[in-house]
């Protein structure tokens, strides 16, 4: 089981030739007093210590790296995809880390608010501990990957990436916690969450927060037009479109993970493409 980091980094393996994978398994929260697995993805060429490396973090880690651990065995393809791009020098090596759901917990950590909602027929009503959960990420993880990699620990080069209910919890994240996330990535948000209450609460927003935004959808997902007025809501409150605010409609695009995986290239090179993290 992992443990809370110390406050020393641990020391930087040699330069590796390919990007490696490694399973911090059953890292454990005390927030949350469970454990999931943590999964971490290095560049090509990793290890140099005068080298430092953009941290991306995931939700719904399991399936993102591995077709064994993910969702109908379809997963994102991030490593690859990632290497690809690095190889053809189109973004910044960055860090990839994938943070597992807590299985039955999700829904609860995911949620911004305490509300009904239907699963397999029954209602049911959810914790609403996506404030506990962006916690967990910015008090527990993110010091225990600053402690052990080799990172850019600032907002500018501190990315989230999530799909549906992954990219509610990280656009509340990213709300919550605007000096630790610079960009986020959210593709299609499960923004239909009680009545719509995103809407409402970036409606609220005085000003822009300083992070970049990128925001998708499907038009082959249900409700997809959800999506197109947040975008509304976000200029409304001073995003700008072409600045700090993507936003892609995928005519067709339904909600898969292999829908998501095709989106990931653009969305990377979004977070840290070549020249925008100087």
């Amino acid at each position: 089981m992992s443990q809370p980091p110390s406050s020393r980094r641990s020391p930087a393996p040699r330069p590796s030739r390919g990007p490696k994978l490694r399973v911090w398994q059953r890292f454990h929260s005390r927030i949350f007093r469970n454990s999931r697995d943590v999964t971490v993805w290095t560049p090509p060429g990793y290890g140099d210590p005068r080298r430092r490396h953009p941290v991306i973090y995931f939700q719904d880690g399991q399936n993102i790296f591995d077709p064994a651990t993910a969702f109908a065995g379809e997963c994102w393809r991030a490593g690859e995809t990632a290497a690809d791009l690095v190889r053809g020098r189109e973004i910044t090596p960055p860090i990839l880390v994938g943070i597992g759901h807590a299985g039955a917990t999700r829904i609860h950590e995911y949620t911004p608010t305490r509300a009904e909602f239907e699963l397999d027929g029954q209602k049911q009503r959810s914790a609403g501990d996506a404030k506990r959960y962006a916690r967990f990420v910015v008090t527990e993880l993110k010091p225990f990957i600053d402690a052990r990699y080799l990172t850019l620990p600032g907002p500018r080069t501190t990315s989230l990436v999530g799909s549906s209910m992954g990219g509610l919890v990280s656009l509340y994240t990213a709300l919550w916690h605007p000096r630790v996330f610079g960009n986020v990535a959210a593709l299609s948000p499960s923004l239909w969450w009680d009545d719509r209450v995103a809407l409402r609460d970036f409606g609220a927003l005085k000003r822009p927060l300083d992070f970049r935004l990128w925001l998708d959808i499907g038009t082959a997902e249900p409700g997809w037009e959800v999506v197109s007025y947040f975008r509304d809501t976000l200029v409304g409150a001073g995003w700008t479109l072409g600045e700090n605010l993507e936003y892609r409609e995928i005519p067709g695009g339904g909600h898969s993970e292999q829908a998501w995986a095709a989106r990931l290239p653009d969305v990377l090179r979004f977070l840290v493409g070549r020249g925008r993290l100087r």
